[in-house]
Order: C-alpha cells, then structure tokens, then sequence
C-alpha cells in the first residue's frame, strides 16, 4: 500500500510541475504577442497624427491659394466648406448601408427588409444552429395580396375563374 501512495505522490507533483510550465509558457506567449500588437498600435496611431497634420497642411495650402484672389475669410470659408463636404462623403462610403438613393418607401428611411432595429443582425446564431431568426414575409399577413401559408404546404395558388 506504501508503493500506491508513493506513486499518487510522484503523479501530484508532475501534475503541478506540468501546469507550472504550461502557465509560464502561455505567459510568454501572451507576452510576445501583446508586445507586438503594441508596436502595430503605436504605429497606427503615429500614422494617424501625421495624417492629421498632413491634411491641416493641404486645407492651408488650399486656404492660402484662395486667398490670393479673395478676401482672406472668403478663403477660408471655401475651404471650410471642402472639408464638410469631403467628411459627408468619406462618412457615407464608410457606411455599409449608406442610403445612396434620395427617397425610401419606408418612413424611417430603412430600404432593407431584412434590417433589424438598432443594428445589424449576427450572422450566425450564437448557438450556430439554423436561421437568427425567423424570416419575414415579404407583405404583412392579412395584406391584400397575401395569402395564408400553412408552414409545410408548399403549394401554388389555385387559379382564379371568372364566371
């Protein structure tokens, strides 16, 4: 019986000394990767600040060649105006569902019949089995023009006779 519990002893301590190596080894790996993602956001960022300055720049150049042939607030009105119209734009391409057509059908302007309240729907469900959610149908039920469906009864509409 002192053999067996030699060996639960022995099994404890590799147990240990296995989870021991296998947290510093995340540890280090976790390290070097946050130390890189660092570096990239450092980057990214030094990037943007010049970017910034770069575009104040060309907004000055462009302000001061107005100015050359207009009163100077004229000059900077214009170029005020360049900027505002430059943001609408690169704002709506940043959109992914930018309305690029003037009217909608639909009175608070959504187009997209498969667009869900306050966002956008997941693409998979979290529990990764079938549809989000259920679909819509094209018209409201009752709607003329509609006709009740009875889920697994694919059938076609019986044609209509006049008398």
């Amino acid at each position: 019986m002192e053999r067996l519990d030699h060996l639960e002893h022995l099994d404890k301590d590799l147990v240990d000394e296995l989870a021991q190596v296998a947290r510093e080894t995340v540890r280090d790996e976790l390290r070097e990767q946050t130390r890189k993602q660092r570096r990239t956001a450092t980057l990214y960022a030094a990037s943007g600040a010049l970017a910034l300055y770069a575009g104040a720049a060309l907004a000055l150049a462009i302000g001061l060649g107005l100015a050359a042939g207009l009163p100077g607030w004229a000059a900077a009105l214009i170029t005020a105006a360049l900027l505002a119209v430059m943001a609408f734009v690169l704002r709506g391409m940043a959109r992914p569902s930018a309305q690029t057509h003037g009217h909608s059908a639909h009175p608070h302007g959504h187009t997209d019949p498969d667009r869900v309240a306050g966002g956008s729907a997941p693409a998979v469900p979290p529990s990764g089995l079938g549809m989000p959610y259920p679909p819509v149908p094209p018209v409201p039920p009752g709607a003329p023009g509609s006709t009740p469906h009875i889920p697994g009864t694919d059938y076609p509409e019986a044609p209509h006779h006049r008398a």
